[in-house]
């Protein structure tokens, strides 16, 4: 098999943009999210506030994903980008052993208000900053080391740098021409949640880099935004502490 490069991320972190990126090397095929279609909109949804008039897609387990991202590594080499809350109940040695694992954190303070952009009625349980914690200290104790930490804000400010110590980290070639894009990115082919409207500011960019930020400060923000803030701060605090600089 072939090595499957996951990039676990927390909604709103740039993470698509970075997906974005890894399609324009052209050596590897890329799943946007595989795992949280299955969650979302497979044959029993786990999101949390998923109703019965809520689409579904017969056939589609977060299982059958499974076999299907490693069908695709028979062919050769995989990168997805994906949230671990989705399969925190799959965390076993087996299971994560398939992986070449990286994480991407970005400050809660920006996630949150853009999903509360996104979704005003977004559940906690949609966040991810605790599973992805809690995937980070277990990869650390299975291994003996951490796994690469990078933080959205070092790679918008110094995408070429940071991009090439991701690529050390995971064993691939660097391609510098990989960091741009005509504007225009057709997204919508590659998203599964309603034809692709979370990614905007994706279609409008040319390469990585930072975008205007059109969401709420979080000061601002309603009590319940505030409170889910401060309730991931710790669990972003403690990976950031263990940032590739």
């Amino acid at each position: 098999m072939h090595p499957i490069i996951a990039l676990w991320a927390v909604p709103r972190s740039t993470s698509t943009a970075f997906e974005w990126m890894m399609r324009q090397r052209g050596d590897l095929h890329c799943l946007h999210e595989p795992f949280g279609e299955a969650w979302y909109q497979g044959e029993q949804p786990l999101w949390h506030r998923f109703t019965p008039e809520d689409k579904v897609t017969p056939g589609l387990t977060l299982d059958s994903t499974w076999q299907t991202i490693k069908a695709h590594a028979e062919i050769g080499p995989v990168f997805i980008k994906d949230f671990p809350h989705y399969v925190s109940h799959m965390w076993d040695e087996e299971f994560l052993s398939h992986f070449t694992h990286a994480f991407l954190i970005r400050d809660p303070a920006l996630t949150v208000t853009s999903m509360y952009d996104k979704w005003p009625d977004f559940h906690e349980g949609e966040v991810g900053f605790p599973e992805q914690r809690a995937l980070f200290d277990l990869l650390t104790a299975i291994n003996g080391k951490p796994p690469p930490v990078f933080d959205s804000n070092d790679l918008l400010e110094n995408p070429s740098r940071m991009v090439q110590k991701f690529c050390q980290s995971v064993g691939i070639q660097y391609f510098e021409e990989a960091l741009s894009w005509e504007p225009g990115a057709d997204t919508g082919q590659y998203s599964w949640w309603d034809g692709g409207s979370f990614h905007q500011n994706l279609r409008g960019s040319s390469g990585l880099v930072k975008q205007a930020r059109r969401y709420i400060e979080i000061d601002d923000a309603p009590d319940r935004v505030k409170q889910v803030c401060r309730r991931m701060k710790p669990h972003y605090e403690r990976l950031y502490r263990y940032r590739v600089t």
